[in-house]
């Protein structure tokens, strides 16, 4: 069975009630429910993982490979536009990476409209609120299945 990791950053915890009109009124245990029924009906495991801790995260995705993960479905929030420790961990493991944020990035403030995770991802899904992590799992189901 094929096995993917979902890595939820900073602050994503508080979707739901924070800046609402910018993230909505889905809770991320909402979206997490919406990925387990997507990898269920696709036959594939899926494990969920959300930090606030960059060392977290790094950590994570280090140890992908060897806890035999196939792909990374990732949203690294803030982290996307200052990490390159983040970065040069998806680098280094090698998997198919998706990033996702559920706001498109480039159409917010200048600072957000740079992401140093994309350039070692297989792809980014930006802009369509929860539906962002649905499209990026099936995105990675296609990779993974051919």
């Amino acid at each position: 069975m094929k096995k993917v990791i979902v890595i939820h950053g900073p602050n994503l915890d508080l979707l739901g009630m924070r800046e609402t009109n910018i993230y909505g009124k889905m809770t991320l245990d909402e979206i997490n429910r919406m990925l387990q029924e997507l990898a269920q009906e696709n036959k594939i495991g899926l494990e969920i993982v959300q930090t606030n801790h960059e060392g977290e995260i790094v950590d994570a995705i280090g140890k992908a490979p060897s806890n035999g993960f196939d792909a990374v479905l990732i949203n690294p929030a803030a982290y996307t536009h200052t990490s390159v420790a983040i970065r040069d961990a998806v680098a280094a493991v090698d998997l198919p990476t998706v990033e996702v944020h559920l706001s498109n990035i480039y159409s917010r403030e200048e600072f957000r409209q740079t992401s140093l995770i994309s350039a070692v991802c297989k792809g980014q899904i930006c802009g369509f609120g929860p539906y962002s992590y649905v499209l990026g799992l099936q995105a990675i189901l296609k990779v993974i299945k051919n």
